[in-house]
């Protein structure tokens, strides 16, 4: 998922405190090979949603997230969004970038990336 803007209530600073600010996120899944993948000699599989992960459903759990009330920290924000991606046990490995757009009036954005991998079974 790519630039997602978002109002949030966000930031360590009194001042970010009494209003919303935009933020961007961007997701990236790495998900469990269902056998049908390029590289597989399997058939392809069918072309179900049922099979993938649901970008929308990613996108509506941000939104949730984003929605529950004020995070102090964009690593915060992040770890929760790479958190719910989990969710959905075909990810394997989630790499989350948060982006405050109005921190710094001499920079594009403020921000940081994780990167989290499921534990192994």
């Amino acid at each position: 998922m790519r630039d997602l803007v978002l109002q949030a209530s966000i930031g360590a600073y009194a001042h970010e405190h009494a209003l919303p600010q935009p933020v961007r996120i961007n997701i990236d899944l790495g998900v469990e090979d269902d056998g049908a993948g390029p590289m597989s000699r399997a058939p392809v599989g069918k072309d179900e949603l049922s099979r993938v992960v649901d970008y929308g459903r990613i996108a509506a759990g941000v939104r949730t997230i984003v929605g529950q009330g004020h995070v102090r920290l964009v690593e915060t924000l992040a770890e929760r969004i790479a958190e719910a991606a989990f969710a959905d046990p075909r990810v394997r490995q989630v790499r989350v970038r948060v982006e405050k757009l109005a921190a710094l009036a001499d920079a594009a954005s403020v921000g940081v990336e994780i990167e989290r991998r499921r534990p192994a079974r």
